[in-house]
């Protein structure tokens, strides 16, 4: 059975390379915060157990296998986060460390119970989709906020998870997966932009919106 450490290795390298492109050891360090060095240690070992293919200065690309662990363990991750914001009354800003704790302690088993009795959900309280347990999984490709014109209309469907204080500017904002958006103005020089939330308007910066993944026209 993988290791933890190997597990965060192959998530991260799927997230970052969407299970396809190649993923450079400095961009794998960075997400997890240790030594490039280390890193090209563990995608040695990780190629030995045929879950990546790996080429100097070509990045890593994981297998079939190790993309079916990436998977499995986005899965858990996300399963839990839902659980503990609808069974456990967490707030959506305090889930994702939480997550990263429990994902490797959790079974399977355990994890397909816990979606049973949130009804199987596909998305996580971020609205990021959840793989089934069968491994399907095909997120749409949403353009960023950040990327939509004047006049630009939608819904909000994903958030980054990785920031607490983000999320929960976030919600005081309004800014959640399901509401509609509109965007009123890009102010310039990279400016912030004036959005239409429902009914209300605020004022995003271009790094915040830059976090949110939006179904254009919705």
């Amino acid at each position: 059975m993988p290791t933890p450490a190997i597990e965060d290795y192959l998530k991260t390298i799927y997230q970052l390379s969407d299970g396809e492109t190649p993923v450079g050891t400095s961009a794998i360090a960075e997400r997890l915060g240790i030594s490039p060095a280390s890193v090209t240690g563990m995608l040695k070992r990780l190629a030995q157990h045929g879950l990546i293919e790996h080429e100097l200065y070509q990045g890593a690309t994981l297998t079939e296998r190790g993309r079916e662990e990436a998977l499995r363990m986005i899965r858990r991750h996300r399963v839990i986060e839902l659980f503990l914001v609808e069974v456990l009354g967490y707030t959506w800003d305090q889930v994702h460390e939480e997550a990263e704790r429990l994902e490797h302690a959790a079974s399977d088993l355990l994890i397909d119970r816990m979606a049973g009795v949130l009804g199987n959900p596909e998305t996580d309280p971020h609205g990021h989709p959840i793989p089934s347990s069968g491994g399907q999984f095909r997120p749409p490709d949403l353009p960023r906020l950040a990327d939509l014109n004047e006049g630009d209309r939608g819904v909000l469907r994903r958030v980054s998870d990785e920031d607490p204080e983000a999320l929960r500017y976030l919600a005081r904002l309004n800014l959640i997966p399901g509401v509609r958006l509109q965007v009123l103005e890009r102010t310039p020089f990279r400016g912030p932009m004036r959005v239409l939330v429902e009914d209300r308007e605020q004022m995003v910066g271009l790094e915040l919106a830059a976090r949110l993944s939006v179904e254009p026209g919705a």
